[in-house]
């Protein structure tokens, strides 16, 4: 794109019955939605900023930030089970009745399951980590641990020390990097929804829930998708290690695989060129359109 796109010029918000969704918009096309993952201070915007130029040339790119990360207005529920209904409103309240959909690890997960359940909703997607079950590796991975910890004790050194494990390149943790997030990860309600999701106890209390319910787990399934898929990974994921990319390649109808080397679990940030170059050569192949 010949305009630069801003955090400013590309802002905007949509007022719900569940309150304000803000976002991000840029481009003219076939709409495009981004959904963001989850962590100390993640944002849409922040997952994403970086690839919206190239994707906006092809797409109207809109990048959702989910209620309960600081960003859009907060939510009395539990941030993962409010974001399927979020999207859904978003969708609504835009007026968009078909869109592909790129989701970061949580963002894919969610976007996986607003595509089984509103089959109609989602004709592409596009995951990047995150989706599936550990299989090989024990679980919850390095990342998650190190989460965990920065949920329990938010202190800068265990916010760097989560940073290294999502990246295979440290050199991609910089100074402007750490104090954006710390900045976004401290403030306390983010930090009170951050614990709903990661903090110890309430990790122990989803399993538990888990355990007891008849319901299936999402990724028991991911048979039933209806969109075309291309799960994306990065091969040195230390978050959502790779072998979890098995069971949604093999269970998923009409899914792709691609995995890159010398890659963490931010594939859209550590390897973008390519990662975007895959990306768009599926979501504008003749036999998606």
């Amino acid at each position: 794109m010949t305009t630069e796109l801003t955090y400013e010029s590309t802002a905007r918000e949509l007022t719900t019955d569940h309150g304000v969704l803000r976002y991000h918009e840029a481009g003219e096309g076939p709409p495009l939605l981004l959904l963001h993952g989850s962590g100390p201070g993640v944002t849409g915007w922040r997952n994403f900023r970086g690839n919206l130029p190239v994707f906006a040339d092809h797409f109207r790119c809109l990048v959702l930030e989910f209620p309960g990360f600081g960003v859009s207005d907060p939510t009395g529920e539990h941030p993962m089970a409010a974001a399927n209904g979020a999207v859904i409103r978003f969708l609504d309240g835009l007026g968009l009745q078909q869109v592909d959909v790129i989701g970061n690890s949580m963002g894919g997960v969610v976007a996986a399951q607003v595509a089984i359940a509103h089959p109609d909703r989602v004709r592409g997607l596009v995951t990047i980590g995150g989706i599936g079950r550990n299989l090989f590796s024990p679980g919850p991975g390095e990342g998650i641990n190190l989460l965990m910890e920065f949920t329990e004790n938010p202190t800068r050194e265990a916010l760097v020390r989560w940073l290294y494990s999502m990246v295979h390149d440290p050199a991609l943790v910089t100074e402007e990097l750490i104090e954006e997030r710390w900045t976004q990860a401290t403030d306390p309600d983010t930090l009170a929804s951050a614990r709903r999701m990661y903090g110890r106890a309430a990790s122990a209390a989803r399993a538990a829930a888990m355990a007891r319910s008849d319901a299936p787990p999402y990724w028991a399934m991911l048979h039933r998708l209806k969109a075309r898929t291309l799960i994306t990974w990065g091969r040195d994921d230390r978050v959502s290690p790779v072998d979890m990319a098995i069971l949604p390649m093999r269970t998923i109808p009409d899914a792709e695989l691609h995995v890159f080397p010398d890659c963490g679990h931010w594939v859209m940030i550590e390897q973008k060129a390519a990662w975007e170059s895959v990306v768009l050569g599926f979501l504008t192949r003749k036999d998606a359109q």
